[in-house]
């Protein structure tokens, strides 16, 4: 036997390599730590991003505010889509009426075209408008007109008269389109309108007055998703 195999077999530690010293511990970071600072970023940006558009927008020009066609008054209905005009209208009878305008914000396009072909001018807005006209001594119906704002024509679309007070009807029967109305009989209401101040001068009021409130109405939207998003 060698001397080599006697002292393992004496000494069988002497065989085992030495084991390597420990490796310090490497602390990674956490999987929520991660996506906390994902997060921030992500809110941080788009902050950025909001604020730029609303000092974008607080720096441009807006639309001047028209002024109001007498004798109307506006209910502007601040954060909301459309607006409201009132006046009061002596009729013929004595009878005073109550002539109410709603009007939405832009909600339609249209190119800009005569006859079939496009012109190549801007291209007309839409605004949606109803016109309701109410007598106090009458107060159970009203009369209803649906009609169209383009930026140079009030058109009728609708004429109707709805009863209140009473339980409403599922589907109730509102005659005919304007267009397919008489002529006679649609003259007769556009001159009925006239009177009372709902015409082509109207029209352009709420285009250029909508186009102020949309800006207003946009910049405090920004507001809003900005604060929302601080929380």
């Amino acid at each position: 036997m060698t001397l080599a195999r006697r002292l393992l077999r004496l000494c069988p530690h002497l065989g085992v390599p030495p084991l390597p010293p420990p490796t310090p511990t490497r602390l990674l970071p956490s999987r929520t730590y991660i996506s906390d600072m994902r997060r921030s970023a992500f809110i941080d940006r788009l902050l950025r991003s909001v604020r730029s558009e609303i000092s974008f927008l607080n720096n441009s020009t807006p639309p001047p505010p028209p002024p109001t066609p007498a004798p109307f008054t506006v209910e502007d209905r601040p954060g909301e889509q459309w607006a409201r005009l009132r006046r009061a209208f002596p009729a013929a009878d004595g009878e005073e009426e109550e002539v109410r305008v709603d009007a939405t914000l832009v909600d339609g396009v249209l190119p800009p075209t005569r006859s079939g072909v496009d012109t190549g001018g801007p291209p007309r807005l839409h605004i949606t408008v109803k016109v309701e006209v109410s007598k106090a001594a009458r107060p159970g119906v009203v009369l209803n007109f649906e009609c169209s704002a383009w930026p140079d024509e009030m058109e009728v679309q609708k004429v109707f008269p709805v009863r209140r007070g009473g339980p409403a009807p599922v589907q109730q029967y509102v005659g005919r389109q304007f267009s397919e109305l008489d002529e006679e009989m649609q003259s007769a209401v556009q001159d009925y309108l006239e009177q009372r101040g709902v015409n082509d001068d109207l029209a352009a009021f709420l285009h250029a007055y909508m186009e102020n409130k949309e800006h207003t109405e946009l910049i405090r939207w920004m507001k809003n998703v900005e604060y929302h998003i601080k929380k």
